[in-house]
């Protein structure tokens, strides 16, 4: 599961960049700092190597399996 904070988001696309598996794109919409954030295109495909998180200067993405997390 791939969960992104939109807000936190600067829209520099490395997370979309290090993806392996493009599992993200770059969304058409804006976030509050007027941005486009990335959006989670093909999940299905995500081998959870969480290097979209990794990478994220931001930390606005978390990877977690399905009922990880908090």
């Amino acid at each position: 599961m791939i969960e992104i904070d939109e807000d936190l988001c600067k829209g520099c696309e490395i997370c979309v960049a290090f993806c392996p598996k493009d599992v993200l794109e770059m969304s058409d919409k804006f976030n509050k700092k007027g941005v486009h954030p990335p959006r989670v295109a093909r999940e299905e495909d995500c081998n959870l190597c969480g290097n979209c998180m990794l990478y994220c200067p931001d930390l606005a993405i978390v990877v977690a399996e399905e009922g990880e997390g908090g």
